[in-house]
């Protein structure tokens, strides 16, 4: 079965950088699209960014598409999500999920696949 675990999220001042990771294990394959969402307290979830294993094409939500940089290891099997310049408003449950379609959405209803999150929180 598709395994995916979340890491790398904590406490940070805004400005600050984080790099999450999502390992892959199971019956994930490099040609899965994969995703990352996040969801705040009480908040609806939040697409953020994916890619398209046919083309490798990026796709981004407006509101970090210049800060947040989406990436995949194949070699490690993780896939990355470089957060930078931090705010506030990113605090969150990260999340990265799966799709055995391998085309990008932004929606998270086209993803049977995910992790179990990691916090992330930045502060003023």
């Amino acid at each position: 079965q598709v395994r995916l675990v979340e890491s790398g999220g904590g406490l940070v001042q805004a400005g600050d950088s984080l790099r999450l990771s999502c390992a892959t294990s199971g019956g994930f394959i490099p040609n899965y699209a994969v995703a990352w969402f996040r969801q705040s307290l009480g908040k609806a979830t939040e697409f953020l960014a994916a890619d398209s294993w046919n083309t490798g094409d990026i796709i981004y939500a407006d509101s970090v598409k210049d800060r947040f940089i989406f990436s995949r290891d194949n070699a490690k099997k993780l896939v990355y999500l470089q957060m930078n310049s931090l705010k506030p408003e990113d605090t969150a449950v990260y999340y990265c999920a799966a799709d055995w379609r391998a085309v990008a959405s932004k929606e998270a209803s086209k993803y049977p696949y995910w992790g179990e999150g990691t916090q992330v929180t930045v502060v003023s």
